[in-house]
């Protein structure tokens, strides 16, 4: 059995009861069930169906993001979230250029990286290698004027922690600013690489190993296997191609507003919905959010 999920931005709250209905009954589906009004509505299906694709196209002129699920295990017991652009609404290295004067150079450069184009360890050091001289201090300015979080994260947090569920947040950024937002929303932990510093000043440099790809899919193992739970009790989120890996692995991989080479590799992509839509695919209600 499968579990078609249809969702919306949470702003905009466009999604019709045609749409879902005319799904349902093209797909013989069961009865559908409205997660949220005007937003969310899921229903059973036998097998996944061979227009997937077109119809998610489709839905996607709407404005609608289509999603389909095995119905058994739904449910995820463990939260793996990239940082940047996924859990927060900025990718780090950006804000810190900006204000090292280097922005629009290491924002190529990041873009790039990101859909797959360059390589993540080289990019890393090369955009770091642009930050050297920036004052230490500056990681503060920009978290406290520049950093929001992506909307939604509070509540997937909440209510994953409120059933029993864990968090950890693993990021191709740095530990500075994956302590703060990790705190902020109730990871249980972070794993992020180091920027380093020398007498107040950025070196230029990154602590090494640096934590690409492979130390994405290496969390992923280590932490299941420590808690003693299956990969497939996982729900992964991320946007870059570093967190391909760790999508591909999880038991649940979705793709978050993510670049065009990602997504493509991606089953679950979310294009309008926010972070809530991992709640919504999972089988939550609206009602069960925790605050």
């Amino acid at each position: 059995m499968y579990t078609v999920v249809l969702l919306t931005s949470p702003q905009a709250r466009t999604l019709e009861p045609a749409l879902v209905e005319n799904l349902r009954n093209a797909w013989g589906g069961g009865e559908a069930v409205w997660l949220a009004p005007d937003e969310a509505a899921e229903f059973g299906i036998a097998q996944q169906p061979d227009n997937f694709e077109a119809v998610w196209e489709e839905c996607q002129k709407m404005g609608v993001d289509l999603v389909v699920v095995p119905t058994a295990n739904r449910r995820k017991r463990m939260l793996l979230a990239d940082m940047d652009s996924t859990m927060i609404q900025q990718e780090c290295i950006d804000e810190l250029a900006d204000e090292a004067g280097v922005g629009a150079r290491v924002k190529d450069i990041t873009a790039r990286a990101m859909n797959g184009e360059l390589d993540f360890d080289g990019a890393l050091r090369e955009r770091v290698g642009l930050l050297k001289g920036l004052p230490e201090s500056v990681i503060g300015k920009v978290l406290a004027e520049r950093i929001t979080l992506m909307p939604g994260g509070p509540v997937l947090l909440a209510t994953m922690k409120a059933q029993g569920g864990h968090a950890a947040l693993v990021s191709g950024g740095f530990t500075a600013f994956t302590a703060k937002v990790a705190a902020l929303l109730g990871f249980d932990e972070h794993r992020a690489n180091t920027l380093l510093v020398d007498k107040g000043m950025l070196s230029g440099e990154v602590g090494m190993p640096i934590l690409g790809k492979q130390a994405k899919v290496d969390a992923l193992e280590q932490i299941t296997a420590r808690l003693d739970i299956a990969e497939a009790d996982v729900i992964a989120v991320g946007d870059g191609a570093n967190d391909l890996g760790m999508l591909k692995r999880a038991g649940l991989g979705v793709a978050l507003h993510a670049k065009p080479a990602v997504a493509a590799q991606c089953n679950v992509r979310v294009n309008f919905g926010d972070l809530t839509a991992l709640l919504y695919v999972q089988g939550y209600a609206q009602s069960d959010f925790a605050a």
